[in-house]
């Protein structure tokens, strides 16, 4: 079973005297396991397909499964990164990263114990008592990335996390989330405006049309993990998304 299935999904907002129609009839599917990147220029949906799939935001039409499940509402089996990590600015690494597991009810000796594993899972020792303005924007990232993990989920919603770093720490955080996602096998759901960082994360790179959101097409990314970015393989398959998104980019720029 599919944990992912979305079927003719379409979002619609009001707006005073007129509706704007971010998504039309949008059909996609993820396995347990899979990697899916999104890709499309801005104001495509993007984000606003992963709300609807984290359960922070109604569809308007079309159907919606979560791991078998209609969603209802937010639920306990996805959880969601942002490009801004989120972290509360007078709180710990340690207290950061344990907050959803305190929003659960899981007692303070267990919260602790997961806490400190998921740290040093994601490269922190030794900073579980530092706070976000004591880190750097890789290190916040991890502690944005080790809050979400703590719980498990079997869906990770990633919405362009690496997005306001600089390109050296960029490519660093690519490879520890391969690293987290190979050990951990959740599914992800990785939205970006790069075209090589999709090529370099994804196991299917989901290309999108500009609003209304479609899906245009699917590419495959049939290459070895770790990638490399400069293969004659990668870069012909960084050229095909290139050339579904060319008209795109080229309105977007006028």
């Amino acid at each position: 079973m599919s944990l992912i299935d979305v079927r003719h999904l379409s979002k619609t907002y009001a707006r005073r005297a007129e509706t704007v129609t971010a998504l039309r009839d949008v059909t996609l599917k993820a396995e347990p396991g899979e990697f899916l990147c999104l890709l499309g220029v801005s104001g495509c949906g993007k984000s606003t397909l992963l709300k609807i799939l984290a359960g922070l935001e109604p569809h308007s039409e079309g159907t919606v499964l979560v791991d078998g499940r209609h969603l209802q509402g937010p639920h306990a089996d996805a959880a969601v990164v942002f490009q801004e990590h989120g972290l509360f600015p007078w709180m710990t690494t340690r207290r950061n990263v344990e907050f959803n597991l305190k929003a659960r009810g899981t007692g303070a000796r267990e919260r602790r114990r997961v806490a400190e594993a998921m740290i040093e899972t994601v490269g922190l020792s030794g900073f579980s008592e530092k706070y976000p303005h004591e880190l750097s924007g890789g290190m916040r990232q991890r502690v944005g990335i080790a809050r979400a993990l703590t719980t498990n989920p079997k869906l990770l919603l990633m919405d362009e996390p690496f997005g306001a770093l600089d390109a050296q720490t960029r490519s660093a955080m690519q490879g520890e989330l391969l690293r987290l996602w190979q050990a951990r096998r959740t599914t992800v759901l990785f939205v970006t405006h790069s075209v090589s960082e999709a090529i370099v994360l994804a196991d299917r790179v989901v290309v999108m049309t500009p609003r209304p959101g479609r899906i245009r097409t699917i590419i495959p990314v049939d290459l070895p993990r770790p990638r490399d970015t400069t293969a004659p393989a990668f870069n012909a398959l960084v050229r095909r998304a290139l050339a579904e998104l060319h008209d795109d980019l080229a309105e977007a720029a006028q």
